[in-house]
């Protein structure tokens, strides 16, 4: 186990969807790698002027973006054309439909129930 695996206490769902990661209100189309409840790992646009600290907003969007998850975030980490976002504000809308993204998507609901706990 890396020591990121040790630290991380939310599941992760590989999900390939489109994105937008949105700095200094400029938006970078991306593409989605992975979420969780707490973050995300998005492809790094090849344009991407960003840096670990920056705040940004993701958008993630499902159903041909019927559907759009929205969170605040921080740029936790920049490695191999990724960068990984820590959720630092999601709206009620935009965690119901993670949520519910997250229950179709793992194999375990105690798992589900565990992350939510975490969440505080």
């Amino acid at each position: 186990m890396t020591r990121s695996d040790e630290r991380r206490r939310f599941h992760r769902i590989l999900f390939d969807a489109p994105a937008t990661i949105i700095r200094q209100q400029i938006a970078y189309p991306t593409s989605l790698i992975d979420i969780s409840l707490k973050g995300a790992l998005l492809k790094a646009p090849a344009d991407w002027p960003g840096e670990q600290g920056d705040d940004v907003s993701v958008e993630v969007m499902l159903n041909d973006a019927e559907a759009v998850i929205t969170m605040h975030a921080v740029c936790a980490h920049e490695e191999n054309q990724h960068i990984g976002v820590l959720c630092m504000e999601i709206d009620m809308e935009s965690i119901t439909l993670l949520r519910r993204l997250i229950e179709l998507n793992i194999a375990d609901e105690e798992l589900l129930q565990r992350d939510l706990e975490a969440l505080g």
